[in-house]
């Protein structure tokens, strides 16, 4: 891709980011060092990182189909998901969550 700009520019935009990255990281990491004990209420709040992440990584996968959003009955791959996130609701079992929206997928998708 071609710009206008030119390689100090772009480098030099390449380096600060790399360093915010650095500051922003070893901020938690002296910040962490100076405290004995992490609060509680922020325990709590770290809680809900993984799944937060887990969700916004997975969720535009299930809903965005071919570069347009799809919410409907012709979404297997929504459907699914809404599946799987029933048995892992009532199961709690990480590999029959996987295994059940797998088939599920393969059944929407190859059989019906």
């Amino acid at each position: 891709m071609a710009t206008d700009y030119g390689p100090l520019p772009v480098w030099a935009v390449i380096v600060a980011a790399g360093v915010a990255t650095f500051a922003i990281r070893g901020s938690f990491v002296y910040l962490f060092g100076r405290i004995d004990e992490v609060p509680a209420s922020v325990t709590r709040a770290l809680r809900y990182v993984p799944p937060a992440v887990f969700a916004a990584l997975v969720a535009p996968s299930l809903i965005v189909v071919e570069g347009s959003v799809a919410v409907g009955p012709g979404n297997e791959r929504l459907l699914a998901g809404v599946v799987a996130a029933a048995v892992t609701w009532y199961a709690d079992s990480l590999l029959v969550t996987i295994s059940v929206g797998m088939v599920t997928l393969w059944l929407l998708r190859f059989v019906v």
